[in-house]
């Protein structure tokens, strides 16, 4: 079967509050959806704006391989001429071969949002799709709001679809707008409008996610017949967003069998994915289906047991044959396969016997549950394993740290720290001192002021990321703190830990970890 997946993340995407495109960024994204394979590329809605009309004009001159760019617009407005309507003028203008056209399919929006009659509405329909059809354009007719219609008027929306139909449209793709529909509202719908006299290769389908059943509706779209699927990349969208085409290539391609993607560029859907979050400014969903990178993690003792005998016994694919991998964290929940998958991981299993293994499962527990984490602080679990069987030695020791808070009411400023740091390195003992707009900054600060001496190498990393999580919150002011640091260089990103009831020095464990690890990965390693 011929599948055309319509994505829109462009257009209907960038509507989700938040996500701002710049004409760049809509660049971008087009070339890597053309790369992929995607179809139809919605670009924009011609004419509403200066961006979207300068990147008609540019997206002419790349070639694009694989895909064909869309304008979206509306059908004229009532009671007017045609010839004079702006929107329309605008998607000829946009010289894009596909041209998608929202009309109204709800006899309550035509008369309460529009303000028209209902044979206007569909005078509206016909004109326009048959005036752009005149030009030689193929023409999607995004029937909005068809499914509410279809509630409240089953035969005024079935007419719109055949007035388009009867126009010249290409496809007229049902829209769940509201995102109200469920799965079997669809799948009923679509029969009707077959029953109808809709041919079912001219009908597509657009769902919202206000439900959270985009992606299972769109399925259930397929299953009767649909070959044209409208979504976004990551689920991007107006409100709750719109069906995740992620998700349906996923589904489609692995479950269902349907090659929409030959197997090298279905490897790259996980990159895809996780460069339209970086472009939008949104941290990739870890959790994510497929593609997310906590997808096919393992916590659990058992299921890490499991998955290092037979790798299928708790993943429902390969997670390599979409670009993503599996992983087995290291928790409370963790048994001695999870610190196995490790250790062979960090290629030093060879160095430590069953007794080795049974004494760091039972180190690793105790120090969660006095508040540490090691389930997303990789960095500092690889230094607790080597350090136990001596493995790596410190670059670096502390002998003592202050931090004090300097502040004049009478400055009206913001306070500043100091802290004041005596570490020994390379049996040498050094001093040091530094200002920060808060303590862990001041210690930053510090600490790379006295390594930078013995490792200028230090002013590549960047602190990127700073968390604080009360763990025990029963005990009020006496309760443990967790702090996570994540650093990065120009090629690694990494994070550690640190626990105490002090959050200073919770702060110090996981900025010192975050200085070691580099350090013993790059210098001393």
């Amino acid at each position: 079967m011929n599948i055309e997946l319509y994505d829109t993340t462009l257009r209907d995407g960038a509507q989700q509050s938040g996500i701002s495109l710049s004409l760049k960024d809509k660049i971008n994204i087009t070339l890597k959806l053309d790369e992929i394979g995607i179809p139809t590329i919605e670009g924009g809605y011609a004419g509403s704006n200066p961006k979207d009309d300068e990147y008609f004009k540019l997206i002419q001159k790349e070639n694009l391989s694989n895909s064909t760019v869309s304008a979206f617009g509306s059908t004229r407005k009532p009671n007017s001429k045609i010839e004079s309507d702006q929107i329309v003028n605008a998607m000829l203008s946009s010289e894009a071969k596909t041209l998608a056209v929202v009309g109204k399919s709800s006899s309550k929006q035509v008369e309460k949002v529009l303000e028209t009659s209902l044979d206007e509405n569909l005078s509206m329909i016909s004109e326009t799709i048959t005036h752009l059809k005149e030009r030689n354009r193929r023409v999607i007719f995004d029937a909005e709001h068809f499914f509410d219609g279809f509630i409240t008027n089953k035969d005024y929306a079935l007419k719109t679809l055949k007035v388009a139909v009867d126009s010249g449209a290409d496809i007229v793709a049902l829209c769940d707008t509201n995102g109200g529909m469920i799965p079997e509202d669809i799948k009923k719908v679509i029969n009707e409008s077959k029953e109808f006299g809709i041919d079912v290769n001219k009908i597509g389908i657009h769902c919202h996610n206000d439900t959270d059943t985009a992606v299972a509706c769109s399925l259930v779209a397929f299953e009767q017949g649909i070959n044209h699927i409208q979504g976004t990349i990551n689920g991007y969208g107006e409100r709750c967003g719109n069906a995740n085409l992620i998700s349906i290539i996923g589904n489609l391609q692995l479950k269902k069998g349907v090659k929409i993607f030959s197997d090298e560029n279905l490897k790259k859907v996980t990159e895809l994915s996780n460069y339209v979050s970086d472009t939008v400014n949104r941290t990739p969903f870890a959790y994510a289906p497929f593609v997310g990178s906590k997808a096919f993690t393992h916590k659990g003792g058992m299921h890490a047991s499991a998955v290092n005998k037979y790798v299928e016994s708790y993943q429902h694919i390969d997670p390599k044959v979409i670009g993503n991998n599996s992983n087995i964290t290291v928790s409370e929940l963790a048994g001695r396969s999870n610190i196995i998958s490790r250790l062979k991981e960090l290629l030093i299993y060879e160095e430590y016997s069953p007794e080795d293994i049974k004494k760091l499962t039972s180190i690793i527990k105790d120090k969660e549950n006095s508040g540490f984490s090691y389930e997303t602080a990789s960095a500092s679990l690889e230094l607790l394993l080597k350090k136990y069987k001596k493995l790596i030695e410190s670059p670096f020791e502390l002998n003592e740290y202050s931090v004090t808070l300097k502040s004049s009411p009478k400055d009206f400023g913001e306070p500043m720290c100091e802290a004041n740091i005596n570490i020994s390195v390379k049996d040498e003992i050094h001093n040091s001192k530094a200002e920060g707009n808060g303590p862990v900054a001041a210690l930053d600060k510090a600490l790379r002021q006295a390594l930078s001496y013995y490792y200028p190498e230090l002013s590549n990393i960047k602190l990127t990321d700073y968390k604080v999580r009360v763990v025990n919150e029963s005990e009020a002011t006496e309760s443990i703190v967790r702090v996570s640091i994540e650093s990065a260089d120009p090629k690694t990103v990494w994070t550690t830990v640190g626990a105490s009831p002090n959050i200073i020095e919770a702060s110090w464990m996981a900025l010192s970890d975050s200085m070691e690890w580099w350090l013993t990965n790059n210098i001393n390693g």
